[in-house]
Order: C-alpha cells, then structure tokens, then sequence
C-alpha cells in the first residue's frame, strides 16, 4: 500500500545516502504514499520532526510512521502506524494532552464533547480532539491532518488526513462533501488516496468500518 523508507544511524550519513540516490532517481517517491520506519534508530520527539522535515525538503511526503513509541508523537508529525494499520495506544487516555494527573488524584470520566471548526484547515496544520466529534464547516487542505476521538464532519472538500476513532471508537464515521483525501482512517484501519476507488474522488462520501474491513461509499 505504501513504500516504506528506514533511517540507520547515523542519520547524517543516512541522509547523504539518500541524496546520491534521489540524484540518480529524482521521482522515485513521486506519487506514492511513503510510511518513514524509525525501528533502527532511537530519537527524541524533535528529532523526528526535523527528520520528516529533512524529507520533505527532498520531496518525499511522509503519510505515517512506523517503529517509534506512541508516547513520541506530537501534534504536527504524521500519524503512527503499525503493519499496515494506524496505532492506538493500550491506554486511550494516553493520547489526550489534558491526561496527565496529579498523582492520587483520579480524572473524571468526560462526557462526550464535539469540537467546531468555522476556517479553513489549512496544509502543514494538525487538528488533534480525542474528546469527541470534530466538525469542519470548510475545506481540509492537502497537507493538513484532522484526528477525532469520535467521527469527523467536513462540509466542504476533504484533501489531507481525516483519522477518526482514534481512541478504540469501531463506530466512529467519516463524513464529507467532496472526497480528494491522502488517507482516511478508522480505529485501527485505513486506506490511502492509491486505494481509494476512482468513482468516489470529488464526491460526496462517507466511511465507517464493517467488521475488519474499512469501507467508502457515495452519499447522497
């Protein structure tokens, strides 16, 4: 479904390396969703940005990353994905920055909440509510990500990421009103633009899971 690049320590080195092959090859990655495997090496959080940064100097678009602990990820770095499939934490509570707790106290349980967004989101931003809902009365751009802990709403085209179900949520939906996106995702499934049916692009539509299988349809 994807190509998948691995980084080997030294990254300097790696990323000369890479450089002498992109000379001979300049469109090699061009169109394809790259997955960037980080199981050979050990880097912090910043790290990892500034690595997808260096790739996307070079071109190469970053759609997930594999081999990492999900405690690294931060808001802005592509979504973490494990064989195939997006990861989730064992402790959904763990992938909510409002988590963290003085220790003997226990946290509240949240009644569901839904989170509206009126602007456009545009490329490069990442909208993260693991709380609930999230509803865009606008357009996503390519480049940019939405991750819901419930299902995602976009009134206008969808051209990023849209991760919905994050925390565990089989019956989370994707819903939206013209469909061009990279990926679209679901608890622990997804699908990128390459397996995407043809007929479905520019219209409206929406996802949901049945059973293992992640599937898309028209809605009219």
């Amino acid at each position: 479904m994807a190509f998948a690049i691995t980084p080997k320590p030294p990254i300097i080195e790696w990323l000369a390396e890479l450089d002498a092959s992109l000379q001979q090859s300049e469109k090699f990655f061009g169109g394809h969703p790259v997955a960037l495997d980080l199981s050979a090496v050990s880097l912090s959080a910043n790290a990892i940005s500034q690595l997808v940064a260096n790739l996307e100097e070079r071109n190469i678009r970053i759609l997930g990353i594999e081999g990492i602990d999900p405690a690294k990820w931060q808001v802005g770095l592509p979504s973490v994905l494990r064989g195939g499939r997006t990861m989730r934490s064992e402790d959904p509570e763990e992938l909510s920055p409002k988590a963290v707790s003085p220790p003997g106290v226990t946290p509240q349980k949240q009644e569901p909440a839904s989170l509206l967004i009126e602007h456009p989101v545009r490329s490069g931003q990442s909208v993260v509510f693991i709380e609930g809902d999230v509803t865009v009365i606008n357009s996503v751009a390519s480049g940019a990500e939405i991750v819901a802990g419930g299902s995602i709403h976009v009134y206008g085209a969808l051209r990023g990421r849209a991760l919905a179900g994050a925390t565990g949520n089989a019956r989370a939906r994707i819903f939206c009103q013209c469909l061009e996106a990279e990926l679209l995702a679901i608890d622990t499934y997804y699908r990128t633009a390459d397996d995407i049916d043809g007929g479905l692009r520019r219209q409206p539509a929406q996802a949901w899971l049945d059973d293992d299988t992640l599937r898309i349809s028209p809605m009219n």
